[in-house]
């Protein structure tokens, strides 16, 4: 299983949120590059990127940031990227650039289609995010919580093509309060691509519980403030995921 890192972008500079809420940004490195460099000599075999202005601005805003971030890993590892992307053109350019998943969240549930086409014009380069707030889906960077279901949509984009799913628990995510390990399995189960689990991933224990249900499905799991203010150690991490697991 993978332990992959997370790297928020606002305003060209790397932070954290709290459930999504921007005013609560906490600045970790003004230098995104520098800190992808970081994880990878840490030992990451994955990084998890996100334009967090792209995502309320519903286009792309730290695309500097993102190459200078793909120009500092060139072909070490995947680089996987998420935020404000809503037509073809732009993943088609974030793939030039060097990314090698563009995931699509609040596009694909308002626009069911868009997501359908992607799938069919990148095969293998596409990932769904669906965040949810008590087991239904939210939009925009989190700031609409819809009616669809999780599993149904999951279930849907499935038969599109995507490649994996990413599920955010919202009301722990950034909190350091645990995994939902519960609402992740059940939504692995409904699937058969693979689940990213991400929200709430906090120390060490949280990796043990994940990795004792990795066979229904869930091949990694993103995480992000709980490395940068060092309740989780990411190489430790990675290393009992491996142990208990495998990569």
């Amino acid at each position: 299983m993978l332990i992959i890192p997370a790297i928020d972008l606002k305003d060209g500079q790397c932070v954290r949120l709290k459930q999504g809420e921007m005013a609560s940004a906490t600045v970790f490195s003004a230098d995104p590059a520098a800190m992808a460099r970081r994880w990878i000599d840490a030992g990451a075999r994955r990084l998890h990127l996100v334009d967090l202005n792209g995502a309320f601005a519903g286009k792309p805003v730290n695309e500097a940031a993102i190459k200078a971030i793909t120009d500092a890993v060139g072909d070490e590892i995947p680089v996987q990227l998420g935020g404000g992307i809503r037509d073809l053109d732009t993943i088609e350019r974030y793939l030039d650039d060097g990314i090698t998943y563009v995931i699509i969240g609040s596009a694909a549930v308002k626009n069911p289609g868009f997501l359908h086409d992607a799938c069919n014009a990148f095969p293998g380069h596409i990932i769904v995010g669906l965040d949810a707030r008590d087991g239904r889906v939210a939009v925009e960077g989190w700031s609409k919580v819809t009616h669809h279901e999780v599993v149904d949509l999951a279930q849907k984009f499935q038969d599109y093509g995507v490649e994996a799913v990413i599920y955010t628990d919202i009301g722990r995510d950034g909190m350091m309060s645990g995994v939902n390990v519960e609402a992740t399995v059940k939504l692995a189960q409904a699937l058969t691509i693979p689940v990213i689990a991400s929200g709430g991933i906090t120390d060490l224990d949280d990796v043990r519980r994940l990795c004792a249900v990795h066979d229904e499905g869930i091949v990694g799991a993103i995480t992000g403030r709980a490395i940068y203010e060092g309740s989780l150690d990411f190489a430790a991490a990675q290393r009992l995921a491996d142990e208990l697991c495998g990569g």
